[in-house]
């Protein structure tokens, strides 16, 4: 919440829109996270970590893990969107692949 006010952007990646395929549900869901709605969501703006200063979290609605950002830029990216938690968490392992996706966007 400390760091809403100074989001200048929002960028969905490639592999969000493919993870997801229905856009209503993609579009439902960001602006949820975005409007800070906690229905439906067992977790919402979790923090999982800091990758070279990008702030990684993680909302969760029913089994599934929305993975986005802030990045240095001050932008929100949604990254990733998984149905499997084992799938969610060598994601996260791989900090090489999250800065490679946030930096190409």
């Amino acid at each position: 919440m400390t760091v809403r006010p100074s989001i200048k952007s929002i960028i969905v990646s490639r592999h969000f829109v493919k993870d997801l395929k229905n856009e209503k549900e993609m579009n439902s869901i960001i602006k949820e996270v975005l409007d800070c709605s906690d229905l439906g969501f067992t977790e919402l703006h979790k923090f999982e970590e800091n990758i070279d200063g990008n702030l990684v979290f993680r909302a969760k609605k029913e089994r599934l893990h929305i993975v986005y950002c802030v990045d240095k830029k001050m932008r929100i990216i949604f990254l990733r969107a998984f149905r499997n938690y084992n799938e969610y968490a060598r994601f996260l392992e791989d900090k090489k692949e999250i800065k490679k996706m946030i930096v190409h966007l």
